[in-house]
């Protein structure tokens, strides 16, 4: 089991009644409130440099792959499909 750690925050006291209230009306604690506000914040900041990730990008764009049709690869996917197997 993750060892669990305590996190203090200083907030005044205009602050603390605004997130109670708002626990409260979502039928939370105000730490499970915190716990997933702090969860979304977390998920709004990129994983990596966004120059990193363009750098990424255009590295792959350089690379030229053969490519065939897409209507026409679409119906042999399709058509691989419907070929029956030997029961």
């Amino acid at each position: 089991m993750p060892m669990s750690k305590r996190l203090q925050v200083i907030l005044d006291d205009r602050e603390m009644r605004d997130i109670q209230r708002t626990a409260k009306r979502q039928q939370m604690t105000v730490a499970e409130w915190v716990r997933q506000a702090l969860r979304a914040a977390q998920r709004q900041v990129p994983l990596s440099d966004a120059k990193k990730k363009l750098g990424v990008v255009r590295t792959a764009a350089r690379h030229d792959f053969p490519t065939g049709d897409v209507d026409l690869m679409l119906r042999e996917i399709d058509q691989g499909y419907q070929v029956k197997s030997p029961s």
